[in-house]
Parts: C-alpha cells; structure tokens; sequence
C-alpha cells in the first residue's frame, strides 16, 4: 500500500546550507560531466526523507554515479519525474515561480531548455533564496541569476510502500 507523506522541509534546508559550498563525500560530484546542480537538489529532497523509487529507466535514485536514475542528475529528467509520479518517492506539481515555498525547486532555462536546478532555502519580503550547486550558491537572491525563463516544482511530499 502506498502512504503519502509530507517531507521535513527543515532537513533538507538545513543540508542544502551544509553542503552548499562543498559536497558530500557519499555522492558522486557531477561538476565536470554536465554539471551538479541537480544531484544536489535530489540529495536535499533524500535528506528531508524521501524515499527513492528504484524503476528501472524511469525512477529517482542514487547507489553509485553508475548506478542511478537519469531523474537524480537531470533537470529534464528530475521535472518529468517529480511532475509525473504516481508510485514512491517524491512529487510536486509546476507552479508560477513567485509562488516558491521553502523546500522548492526553481529550474532556469533558456530559448532551447532549462538547464540549472535550485533549492529554495528561503522567502523573505517577496524574495526568493536559493542554494545550488555548479556555481556554488548559499542563499543567495533568485534575482542574482541571469535567464530566460524558469519554473518552480512545489514539492508537495512523498509516497512510500508501507
């Protein structure tokens, strides 16, 4: 049976600041193969409790940089799966960005793609904090990024197998 529950948005804020100017030693750094601004997002997700969901092709999980979903390092992938799950781990739903709650994602994009993951750590006065991985970023404003278009992942909580 599937049970919903909602994610400990303070553990995962609280790991995206640890780590945020470094990286944990438990994860592959994906900086010099494409980037690892999503890995890090889906290690936040992990820390505030998600449980991985292992199918094959289409899931969300880490055991080892060979061994893992396209979702855990991919913006392309991470939306698709987050906006689409149905089974266990994490889910959410696209969102206007101004609306980003603390324990969000904002992914920014250009005229072909997004390509940049971010972890909301804080909303104060209107304004939307982040940390990130790939050009490392501790609560830093949204507004010091330069892009096209972005969007924002409410992430809603997770489903486990009980």
């Amino acid at each position: 049976m599937l049970t919903e529950y909602r994610l400990d948005k303070a553990a995962a804020v609280e790991y995206a600041q640890k780590w945020a100017k470094s990286r944990n030693p438990m994860y592959y750094d994906f900086e010099d193969i494409g980037g690892d601004c999503t890995s890090f997002v889906s290690q936040c997700l992990r820390a505030g409790g998600a449980v991985m969901n292992y199918t094959r092709d289409t899931g969300w999980y880490y055991n080892t940089s060979y061994d893992r979903s396209a979702s855990w390092s991919s913006v392309f992938y991470l939306h698709k799966f987050l906006t689409e799950n149905v089974g266990a781990g994490p889910f959410g739903k696209e969102v206007p960005v101004d609306t980003a709650a603390v324990g969000d994602i904002i992914q920014l994009g250009n005229d072909e793609k997004f390509y940049h993951s971010l972890f909301v750590t804080d909303k104060r006065g209107g304004r939307i904090y982040v940390c990130a991985h790939t050009n490392d970023a501790y609560n830093i404003p949204l507004s010091y990024y330069e892009y096209k278009k972005a969007r924002c992942i409410n992430i809603l909580g997770a489903r486990r197998y009980e």
